[in-house]
């Protein structure tokens, strides 16, 4: 008799957010099993840099496309990225059922080593252990070309508020800030890239209560 495999094929995952505000206007497209292809354009260049280094490492694929209001500030703009960023993971992982859950990466970029790691849990939480100062300037007016240092930090408490993960995030040594955002970036994209990975031994949710 001939032998019947049954193969299950799992819906993919991916969003599509779009969000206005009187000072912003984000559109974002995300799927989960991607290859890496991007299109980014937030009119910052040195973030759409991290965004397509982000999913690139991350094996995602990605659009996101941002108007804001840049000549007050890179703030408003950079948070609501985070914000919808977020809000695209949230959606697309659904009820969790099957991932991994965990992730964590230690990603090293010449002198600087960065260090992710991120739980799904439900429970936003960001920890951040970075400082990235450099010839005696403080964090708060480091710039790497026209993009405030101090942003990064808020974007990813944006994005760990919504997305509803604890995220850990430390930046073990670095001297250029550039190098160090950059490793940063890598090692969250690695980090994710194991998290929402789906565990073949576990169809079910990973948690005892049930529910993320």
């Amino acid at each position: 008799m001939a032998r019947v495999i049954k193969i299950i094929r799992r819906a993919a995952r991916q969003a599509a957010i779009d969000r206005k505000t009187r000072e912003t206007q984000i559109e974002v497209r995300l799927v989960i099993e991607g290859t890496g292809k991007y299109l980014i354009d937030t009119g910052m260049g040195f973030l759409d840099h991290m965004l397509e280094t982000f999913t690139k490492h991350g094996l995602f694929d990605l659009k996101v496309h941002a108007r804001g209001d840049l000549k007050v500030d890179f703030h408003h703009t950079v948070e609501d990225i985070g914000i919808v960023l977020g809000q695209a993971f949230k959606k697309a992982l659904g009820d969790k059922k099957g991932i991994l859950r965990f992730g964590s990466a230690l990603v090293p970029m010449d002198e600087s080593l960065a260090e992710c790691a991120v739980d799904l849990s439900g429970r936003p939480v960001l920890v951040y252990s970075v400082d990235l100062g450099s010839n005696g300037r403080s964090p708060q007016d480091e710039r790497v070309g026209d993009f405030p240092v101090s942003l990064v930090r808020e974007f990813f408490e944006a994005f760990s508020t919504n997305s509803e993960s604890t995220l850990h995030l430390t930046l073990r040594h670095g001297e250029n800030a550039h190098h160090g955002i950059e490793a940063l970036f890598k090692a969250a994209a690695r980090a994710m890239r194991i998290a929402v990975s789906i565990d073949p031994r576990n169809p079910g949710i990973p948690s005892t209560k049930g529910v993320l």
